[in-house]
């Protein structure tokens, strides 16, 4: 965080007593605008490097600052503005690979185990009436539409989402089927 070299820098800026120079300036005040800096930033040198780029651009501007008692602000909306269009330029690096790397899904269930909870469905479609039973088997097992139901059974989509409505209430109630969910 080095200041430019020292000089006259504006005119205008002599008339203010506590900041007659961009050099006095960065002295008096890089300690505090670091700070700052890394609170924008993870790494130190990273605050550092924002900090010198935020007064490289504060020092191209030093003529066109008119209120030398906003520099602060100034400097503090330099260095977010630099943050943010570095933040945007960052490179996402993306790599292929053969395998998508997933996470482990949960284990495989024990084939017996599937087939003790396939037949105790079996069993509790079993107890269904008749036409509960087919609209169940086709919306779910044939895995057909309402509407592809409806015209295969000769009844009105509204009886089908009914009928499975019940269907599946009843399902839901069956002891048989209690300990599996």
């Amino acid at each position: 965080m080095t200041p430019p070299p020292s000089g006259p820098v504006c005119a205008g800026a002599s008339q203010y007593a506590s900041y007659p120079t961009f050099t006095s300036y960065v002295r008096a005040r890089g300690p505090v605008l670091l700070r700052t800096a890394r609170s924008l930033t993870a790494n130190p040198s990273d605050a550092e490097d924002l900090l010198q780029t935020a007064l490289a651009k504060t020092f191209m501007a030093w003529e066109r600052i008119e209120d030398h008692r906003a520099l602060d602000g100034y400097v503090r909306r330099a260095l977010l503005n630099t943050r943010t269009s570095q933040w945007r330029k960052r490179k996402v690096d993306e790599f292929v690979c053969e395998e998508l790397p997933e996470p482990a899904g949960l284990p495989e269930p024990d084939p017996a185990e599937r087939q003790v909870l396939h037949d105790a469905m079996w069993r509790a479609i079993l107890k269904l009436p008749e036409r509960q039973r087919q609209m169940v088997v086709l919306r779910y097992y044939e895995d057909l539409s309402e509407a592809q139901t409806a015209e295969a059974l000769g009844v009105s989509i509204g009886t089908v989402k009914s009928a499975v409505s019940r269907a599946l209430g009843k399902l839901r109630e069956d002891p048989e089927l209690t300990p599996v969910r």
